[in-house]
């Protein structure tokens, strides 16, 4: 064997957690990922260990994804959409009976949607004790992260606030998969050397970075990215591939442009009659999406050409190979410049795979099945950073895998409101929590109630996602609702505690506040 190959994907959404409505879109973000990507991925390693396939995967999944994974009301919807869609599908074979073309589609989607269904009992709709059994036969690495996917060198001055997204997030991974994980998925990849104290604190081991990250590192390491590096302080640190990453997420000559491949943004909740789909679809406000697609991405912004699952298959094979057969040319001339065997970091958004690349999870399969061939072997981050002993010592440089490679999508003059009103907020929540935890009369148990929630509404509004949303144009307006719904909530908490319960300062005992539902934070991270 040449070398290792080590895929991580990143599992995270926000917490979008809407009791309130019956049905809520962004809502749809959850059950859809569930159906195309987790689900899918939990077949696929079935397969992998029923066909005795060599395979290795790390997967880092949020505490927020888990959260919502583990929550009896979206979990309950979750089941609810993925039998909609087998119901739909079955009468969308029958609706394309005499239309050859979309009845295969349609034929295809049936077989999809039972598929999944099969997944999902079995495993009793309980995602997170499937991944926990994988986890267990040390073929897959779980990665931890902080609990709602802040950008983490936003927070590097706010100590309190990194302690709680910190220890939140890694009680949770813990509570959930019995074992506080060894590796921490950076949320955007996003590093600054003022965080290593701080992650050694809570036990971080290991954790991947942006290319630029190891490559300008201090000193820079002369193995590239085909070998981890150690901290000063003694984190491990691996380097994204950056052709690895190239061949799967450009938006020029990456493998999901291929014509071939399902096209992603062409629904049939916009293409069919509304009565036909009605049934299925309504009740959101608007037109939910419904999961079957009937075109191919055929390239341009012309009429798409219906789907062909052979031709879509066919693509999955060769790019595969072509795939592999990079990634044994890298390590081959890694290989020849090392004295120990090199390394290929790959890591991928998980949702890439089956939610917005419908034929990424069989990509996988394939990599996996075919890897041995290509003189490759799979490896979880644990593994490749037991069999490198004395790394290179460098200090990574600053850096994220967003557009730039830094932190300006989430500064940009779009969100650039957003970071003052959250430092605040911080500080505040220092007082908040102080107060809380002296109040030594019998008001100090509802004062310390008030003020977890306060900490829960402020983690919540730190997410990452909300800039990034508002940023790219992308659900705007609810990413802006969701910040300022947190905001508000925090700060109505807040001001009860430090009011001392005054009347007309409480909370409405009635009050639904927009974090309901995910775990509380423990004051004692604002109080140290």
């Amino acid at each position: 064997m040449i070398g290792s190959l080590a895929i991580v994907l990143h599992a995270h959404l926000p917490w979008v957690r809407h009791p309130e409505h019956d049905r809520f879109l962004e809502e749809y973000w959850l059950y859809e990922a569930v159906a195309e990507c987790y689900l899918p991925l939990l077949r696929r390693m079935r397969g992998w260990d029923q066909d005795r396939v060599d395979w290795k995967l790390t997967l880092g999944v949020t505490p927020t994804l888990v959260a919502m994974w583990s929550d009896p009301l979206l979990r309950s919807r979750t089941e609810r959409y993925l039998t909609e869609r087998r119901e739909l599908a079955r009468s969308e074979c029958e609706r394309t009976m005499l239309l050859p073309e979309l009845h295969s589609v349609a034929r295809f989607h049936a077989d999809f949607y039972e598929q999944v269904w099969e997944e999902w009992t079995a495993c009793g709709g309980d995602l997170v004790r499937a991944f926990d059994a994988w986890a267990r036969t040390g073929r897959l690495e779980l990665l931890g992260g902080p609990a709602t996917h802040p950008l983490l060198p936003l927070l590097a001055s706010e100590p309190a606030s990194l302690r709680a997204q910190l220890s939140l997030g890694l009680r949770e991974h813990e509570r959930h998969f019995g074992n506080r994980p060894p590796g921490l998925w950076l949320p955007e990849c996003a590093w600054t050397p003022a965080l290593e104290t701080p992650l050694i604190a809570h036990g971080v081991r290991h954790a991947v970075l942006e290319t630029h990250g190891i490559l300008q590192g201090s000193p820079p390491s002369p193995t590239a990215v085909f070998l981890p590096v150690r901290s000063p302080g003694g984190l491990t640190f691996f380097g994204r591939d950056p052709g690895s990453a190239r061949q799967v997420w450009s938006r020029q000559g990456g493998y999901p442009g291929d014509p071939r491949y399902r096209e992603f943004h062409c629904d049939l909740a916009d293409e069919a009659e509304w009565e036909s789909v009605s049934r299925f679809l309504s009740g959101a406000g608007v037109r939910s999406p419904s999961g079957l697609k009937y075109h191919r991405v055929t390239g341009g912004t012309g009429e798409k050409a219906w789907y062909d699952r052979r031709a879509a298959l066919q693509a999955v094979q060769e790019h595969a190979v072509h795939f592999l057969s990079h990634r044994q040319q890298q390590l081959q001339q890694a290989a020849a410049a090392l004295t120990r065997p090199p390394v290929v970091v790959a890591p991928y958004d998980a949702e890439l795979l089956g939610h917005w690349w419908f034929e990424g999870p069989e990509f996988l399969d394939h990599v996996m099945r075919q890897a041995s061939h290509f003189g490759i072997v799979p490896e979880t981050l644990s593994g490749v950073s037991a069999n490198n002993r004395n790394p290179w010592v460098s200090q990574p440089a600053e850096s994220s895998w967003g557009a730039g490679g830094h932190l300006g999508v989430w500064l940009h003059p779009s969100n650039a409101d957003l970071q003052p009103r959250l430092r605040s907020a911080g500080s505040k929540m220092v007082s908040v929590a102080r107060m809380a935890t002296a109040a030594s009369d019998s008001r100090g148990p509802l004062f310390q109630d008030w003020a977890r929630k306060a900490g829960r509404e402020l983690l919540l509004a730190q997410a990452s996602d909300w800039p990034f949303l508002i940023r790219m144009g992308t659900a705007e307006s609810y990413a802006r609702q969701r910040v300022e719904g947190h905001l508000n909530a925090f700060e109505c908490l807040a001001r009860a505690v430090l009011k001392g319960g005054e009347v007309g300062g409480e909370p409405s005992p009635d009050q639904r506040l927009p974090g309901e539902g995910f775990p509380e934070p423990d004051l004692q991270c604002w109080t140290q």
